[in-house]
């Protein structure tokens, strides 16, 4: 019998919890969480829950659908991470939870995070990204997984055409940063990967932006999920401001960064490009400028970046 059982819903309205009808825990302890969990928590430096975890964990751990606008510097990724860290039972081998993110990075990152929160839970994680050893990836998923976090195409393979990720026994699947994987054209690898899941699989979905497209997905994979909306102004961490500058030609962008420099009193920054051929063309054209600069990448180019130290 095949792990296909799956089919997509027809858009439909849905009635939803706003996010002023969430409870908030203001501590992991009003969470119900395992004991060995929290542990883990506060050995991996946690002292009280972001703005998005203190409204999203709940519902999430209570094995409800949710929806949860949230971006990067939320506390996203441990939201995650201590949500199907919860929800794993771990007497079990069988994958139980999937999280598909549109980067390599971030899937792996998601990886260590559990892997780091669920130390006293034993918890057994696995990042099934591109660029990795595809006989590794099957040895290890055929060994057991509890958990998988992955990219959309990867993940699809190791299902579909390899067989190596069983997925029967997944209760929870976890799209987080949804809007970047649709803008990224991974909207028909989601739904090939949510046609193996159970009939009876939560779904959560994390995104920054919720545009027509998110909602258009969640009502054919969800059912009553619960909205998570947090205060613009809560989003962020304090002491962050964000701005953004509209630069019409490409050719602009280097003199519109030294000029914000001039401008602007930084000592030091991380600036983040989507090539490594960016960052080490960056960095020289920075050097040029009496800027002391030292470029960092992988070889992976989803995430390259320089740090610039002002002088």
């Amino acid at each position: 019998m095949g792990d296909q059982g799956r089919s997509l819903r027809e858009p439909e309205q849905t009635s939803s919890k706003s996010g002023d009808g969430v409870t908030v825990c203001n501590t992991f302890e009003e969470m119900g969480l395992k004991e060995d969990l929290v542990r883990g928590l506060y050995q991996y430096g946690f002292e009280r829950p972001s703005a998005i975890q203190q409204r999203a964990i709940k519902p999430m751990v209570s094995g409800r659908d949710v929806i949860a606008q949230a971006q990067s510097g939320t506390g996203k990724t441990a939201m995650i991470a201590i949500s199907v860290c919860q929800l794993t039972d771990n007497r079990s081998r069988e994958t139980q939870a999937l999280v598909l993110s549109p980067t390599r990075e971030l899937a792996s990152q998601t990886q260590k995070v559990i892997a780091m929160i669920g130390d006293h839970l034993n918890v057994i994680a696995h990042a099934c990204i591109g660029g990795k050893s595809l006989s590794e990836d099957i040895r290890k998923l055929e060994n057991g997984v509890q958990l998988v976090s992955g990219t959309p195409g990867r993940v699809f393979d190791m299902i579909q055409r390899k067989k190596a990720l069983r997925t029967r026994f997944i209760k929870t699947l976890v799209l987080d940063e949804a809007d970047e994987m649709l803008n990224q054209g991974f909207k028909e690898q989601i739904y090939d990967v949510y046609r193996y899941l159970p009939p009876e699989t939560q779904v959560c979905l994390i995104s920054a932006t919720l545009p027509q497209e998110i909602l258009e997905m969640t009502s054919k994979f969800m059912s009553d999920p619960v909205k998570v909306l947090v205060k613009r102004d809560e989003l962020t961490l304090e002491g962050i401001r964000q701005f953004f500058v509209a630069v019409e030609r490409e050719e602009w962008k280097f003199d519109t960064l030294v000029d914000l420099y001039e401008t602007v009193t930084v000592t030091q920054a991380v600036i983040f490009c989507n090539t490594k051929r960016k960052v080490d063309w960056l960095s020289e054209k920075l050097i040029e400028q009496n800027f002391t600069v030292v470029a960092m990448h992988g070889d992976m180019q989803q995430v390259c970046f320089l740090a610039l130290h002002i002088h």
